[in-house]
This record gives C-alpha cells, sequence and structure tokens, in this order.
C-alpha cells in the first residue's frame, strides 16, 4: 500500500481536490498533510476531505517531507504539491506502480508545463558538469516523486528549494534504480524573480555541495536568510475579522487526561531526571529550559507518539466543534511545547495554539527551547509572574479585537490561576486546587466540557 505525503502552506483552495482524488485510488492507505503553520483553513480542509494532518516543526518543504517520512507507516511513499489541480485520475499508479512491480526504487515525474527557467539554466549545466549520468532526467527539480521509505528515511533533506535536486543526488549515489514517469500536463503557479533568484541559489547549492572536485564553500553567497514568524503571528489567523468571542483551554490536565510531560517521561526513559528538576528548581523559566534539556535527541514521531498515547476529554472535539459554529475563536494556551500543541490543536479543529517553542533539527529536538515573549511580563501585566499566561490573553485579545471581557479561558492548575482571572469568564476544570477554584467564575467537576456549553450559554 501507498502512503501520500502532501507539504502545505496556505493551500485552503485546492487541498481538498489533491485528498480527494488520491482517495480514490485503491493503492492508497494513508494520506499524511504536514501543514507549515497555515494562516488559513489548510488545516480544517484536509481534516474534512481525509488526511492526518501534523503541523511542521521548522518552515520549509524539506522539514515537511522529513516528518511525513517519520509519521508514514508504508513503504511506499508518494509526494504531492498540494496546490495542483490538474493531477491526472491515476496520478497514484503511475507513480507507485513502477515501485511496487519491483522495477524501481525511485520515481520522479516529468510532466508538460511552461518551461523552468532554474532548470534550462541553473541544474541541467551544473549536472552535466558534475553528475553526467543525471543529465537524462528533463525535469530533475520536479517535487512530485515516489520511493521506498527504506531507502529515503536516512538522508540529510535540504530545507529549501534544494530539497528535490538533492533528493535525486543522493538516491542516485546511493545506487537506488531511478525512473522517470510522464504524467501528462501540470498547471501550476508561476514563481516571482525573487523567488526564482533564491531557488536558483539553493539549488546551486545543493549540487554543488555533493558534487566532485567541487565543494560547497560557506560564504554570504551560499545562504538563504531565513525568515521566521512567531507563533502570534501563526495564532492570528487571515479570517479572524468578525470574531467577537473566544474560548482559551489548557491542555495538560484539561483537554489531555494527562500531563504530557510526565508521559513523555516514563516512555521515553526520563522520570527521575524530571523529579529533579521539578523540585530543585523553584522559576517556571529555568524549569521550562532543564526540561527542554531531557528532550535532546527524540524525533517528533516519539513525541507525537507520545501525546497520542493520552487520551482526549471524550467530548472535546464535540464541544469545539459547536463552539465554532456558534462563531467562537477556540484555542490552546500551554507551558508544554508548540508541537504537542499544534498537533492537539489539529485534531480537535481548533484555530490556534500558543506554547513554548521546542527547538528541532532534521526533525530531532535539540534540547533547546524558545520562551515566546508574549509569555513575559510587561508594564501592562496584571500580575507580577515573570512569566504567565495571562500577557498572551491580552496579546491575543489585542490582535484578534476581541475584549477581554468576552474571553472565557478553562483551566486546572496553579499556572492557569492568572489566565482564568483575567477573563471575563474564567472556568476551573476537574481541579482539586482550592485557589484555582476560589478565583474561577464557575465550576466544572466532571471531566466533561458539555457543562461549559451551558455556562456560556449555547446549549
Amino acid at each position: 500500500m501507498v502512503t501520500v505525503i502532501i507539504p502545505a502552506l496556505n493551500e485552503a483552495g485546492t487541498i481538498g481536490t489533491v485528498i480527494g482524488l488520491v482517495r480514490r485510488s485503491p493503492m492508497v492507505s494513508e494520506i499524511i498533510v504536514i501543514d507549515d503553520k497555515s494562516h488559513d483553513n489548510t488545516v480544517h480542509t484536509a481534516r474534512e476531505a481525509g488526511a492526518t494532518v501534523y503541523t511542521s516543526t521548522m518552515l520549509g518543504k524539506g522539514a515537511s517531507m522529513r516528518e511525513g517520512i517519520l509519521f508514514a507507516n508504508n513503504e511506499i511513499l508518494l509526494f504531492l504539491d498540494a496546490d495542483i489541480t490538474t493531477y491526472p485520475e491515476d496520478i497514484v499508479e503511475l507513480m507507485t506502480r513502477p515501485i511496487a512491480d519491483g522495477n524501481t526504487d525511485f520515481v520522479k515525474s516529468v510532466f508538460t508545463r511552461q518551461a523552468g527557467r532554474v532548470t534550462e539554466l541553473v541544474a541541467k549545466p551544473l549536472l552535466k558538469l558534475l553528475f553526467p549520468d543525471l543529465a537524462r532526467f528533463s525535469q530533475p527539480l520536479s517535487g512530485m516523486v515516489a520511493g521506498k521509505k527504506s531507502m529515503i528515511q536516512d538522508l540529510e533533506l535540504e530545507n529549501d528549494y534544494g530539497v528535490d535536486i538533492g533528493l535525486l543526488i543522493d538516491l542516485y549515489l546511493a545506487g537506488a534504480r531511478i525512473a522517470e514517469v510522464n504524467i501528462g500536463y501540470i498547471e501550476n503557479r508561476m514563481q516571482s524573480w525573487e523567488q526564482l533568484s533564491n531557488m536558483s541559489l539553493e539549488v546551486s547549492r545543493a549540487i554543488i555541495s555533493r558534487g566532485e572536485p567541487l565543494q560547497a564553500k560557506e560564504g554570504e553567497t551560499l545562504k538563504k536568510v531565513n525568515t521566521l514568524r512567531t507563533q502570534m503571528e501563526y495564532a492570528v489567523r487571515e479570517n479572524r475579522q468578525g470574531f467577537s468571542k473566544m474560548v482559551i483551554f489548557d491542555m495538560d490536565n484539561t483537554l489531555l487526561e494527562g500531563s504530557f510531560i510526565t508521559t513523555a517521561s516514563r516512555l521515553l526513559g526520563f522520570e527521575e531526571e524530571l523529579i529533579n528538576i521539578v523540585t530543585h528548581n523553584d522559576t517556571a523559566i529555568m524549569r521550562t529550559k532543564l526540561i527542554a534539556t531531557l528532550m535532546k535527541g527524540h524525533t517528533v514521531k516519539e513525541v507525537i507518539d507520545a501525546v497520542d498515547t493520552i487520551p482526549i476529554v471524550e467530548d472535546a472535539l464535540e464541544v469545539v466543534t459547536e463552539l465554532k459554529k456558534r462563531g467562537y475563536v477556540c484555542g490552546i494556551i500551554s507551558d508544554s511545547y508548540d508541537v504537542v500543541t499544534n498537533h492537539i490543536k489539529n485534531k480537535l479543529g481548533m484555530d490556534f495554539s500558543v506554547a513554548n517553542e521546542l527547538e528541532f533539527s532534521r526533525s530531532i529536538a535539540t534540547g533547546e527551547v524558545k520562551i515566546p515573549s508574549y509569555f513575559l511580563r510587561t508594564k501592562q501585566s496584571q500580575c507580577s509572574h515573570e512569566y504567565c499566561k495571562s500577557n498572551v490573553i491580552r496579546q491575543l485579545s489585542a490582535s484578534y479585537g476581541i475584549d477581554i471581557s468576552n474571553i472565557t479561558a478553562i483551566g486546572d492548575s496553579d499556572n492557569d490561576i492568572c489566565m482564568v482571572r483575567e477573563c471575563g469568564t474564567g472556568i476551573s476544570f476537574y481541579s482539586q486546587n482550592k485557589y484555582l477554584n476560589l478565583v474561577a467564575d464557575h465550576l466544572i467537576t466532571v471531566r466533561s466540557f458539555i457543562p461549559l456549553l451551558e455556562i456560556l450559554g449555547v446549549k
């Protein structure tokens, strides 16, 4: 069977069509969308169309491909672009049948379209010079490819426009049997001149760095300056206008029937180290940084597998769906990690999540964590804590244009007290914390979110 992997960034208008097409193939048993923190409804559209959606840990197609490979359960993988609606009906069979029949290890697509300027002016001349055997491929930069997971999963994929040519060269150097398959006429967006310039630079670097006798040289001419988006920009989606109400959920022991880091420590083998850090460090920021070191060396798949062992409150999806129908923006604020909160956000069809940013390099945790500035105390803060969820609430209120009086916060622990007290409606959820219960406007004493609908008057 085949796993289809679709990297996507702001492709809500087309991704449903792509998923619908590949779902019709009897060869496909799994469709994975790796979302690159889209601002539009890509995640919702992909989930509705039947795909499993994960949020990438790093901006870039290479990171999305790498993480799709990690999550895939099948040996045969097909990578498709999310913005193309003119794929042939038998695209899956065309691309993967040669592999399934045992005739080849990797398939590169070739198609009819406008001439590729970077292909003709950059890629092909360099390939003729450094890898003449690969000059036979008419479209070496094509990103629609299929291959064996066992041959691809250990390769170091580029994280920019060089990913496709780099993959082709690396598989060639590994001795893979490579074929080119014609998939007919394809329409895709034309690149701007600025994009073409970056693409030329990155494709050149990917080829030269693998070539002999030339060696890639470190220098500004071969470096890409990445523009990083903050979580707040990701949280405040393009379609935010017109909303007047918001519900914010804590994650650990609220949406989840357990704590991520506690569960991960048991499954990944660092329980004693976690206990030592928690009991010997008083400040939230120091604890956060030290706990992140325990994640070093673990893959994003291990992180997601760990959180998936924790049940989500049974009626959470039903309640979030109902709230969104009634015009509420729904999101998560957590002192856990964004890779985890984004996964839960995707599962529940929520609008955003904000959390500490666990750093990954090639889909492996580095042990470093970035504490977003919007958690930190400012002159406008209503509490004295150096790190607090209530500070995030204020920024979300301003960014969405939703008055704090129309924001509901729901949590279970000490870390949620300021957030629950700050909002117009504060709710303590299934909590034994006496201080939280004192400041909360309402108590939910059962592990269910149905009472939330009653509190808000939407049921």
